[in-house]
């Protein structure tokens, strides 16, 4: 198990050479981020030990399993998942980088319990490009006002842009979607916003982040490629 995760990252990593090559771009510039839903901490830590940039987490219950046991010792650990405000608490200071904010409501609850504990959470607004009503995140104009409003934020600084695009019929089917990202990343940056860098583009997962580095991602989130398809049977 261990020798197959590492060989994945090994393969991944190739993978993302490649495309920023292709994109003449510096490999050096997009990290990997290994989406550790359902894998257990003995798992995680293999694709730590492989060489993986950070670690993300989709639910606070396991977080708070895995962080306690040492799955992430080592690298930085983001949260990718929606996060219930009433759960704020769980996750504000425990975690590097909350890249799911995806309303205000959320902003606003981070950035007191940061207060609270007297520390600075980073996070990344998250986008619903594809303006599909079964996910949530904040509208490219509403993650522009979004922006424009982080020196109320003082807790919270922002530091870029997450998106998870429709699901792709055909490859390089969300290349438009990885395209306006990062032109809503930049027009943002340009603003020169109080309390926002802007620095992380976080787009592409498993079976689309070739393009997604083409079009200047700078975090990929991978799941399935890394630790194999999940099981979500009975355990």
């Amino acid at each position: 198990m261990m020798e197959e995760i590492a060989n994945n990252v090994r393969r991944i990593r190739a993978e993302m050479e490649r495309a920023a090559r292709a994109a003449g771009r510096d490999p050096a510039e997009i990290q990997l981020l290994a989406a550790t839903k359902m894998n257990d901490a003995q798992r995680v830590r293999a694709a730590v030990e492989a060489g993986v940039d950070c670690c993300g987490e989709n639910r606070v219950q396991e977080l708070l399993e895995k962080l306690p046991q040492g799955a992430y010792t080592g690298k930085p650990v983001h949260f990718i998942g929606h996060l219930q405000t009433n759960k704020v608490n769980k996750v504000v200071g425990r975690v590097d980088l909350i890249e799911s904010v995806d309303r205000e409501e959320l902003l606003a609850a981070i950035d007191r319990a940061a207060a609270r504990l007297g520390v600075t959470q980073r996070i990344l607004l998250e986008v619903n490009i594809g303006a599909e009503e079964s996910k949530s995140g904040f509208t490219p104009a509403g993650a522009v006002e979004m922006a424009s409003r982080m020196a109320e934020f003082p807790h919270c600084r922002l530091e870029g842009l997450m998106a998870i695009p429709p699901i792709s019929e055909e490859p390089g089917g969300n290349t438009k979607y990885f395209a306006q990202m990062r032109q809503l990343l930049v027009d943002i940056r340009a603003k020169k916003y109080d309390n926002v860098s802007m620095a992380c583009l976080s787009m592409g997962m498993t079976d689309d982040f070739p393009d997604a580095i083409a079009q200047g991602s700078t975090l990929i989130r991978v799941g399935t490629a890394i630790f194999g398809a999940r099981s979500y049977g009975p355990k």
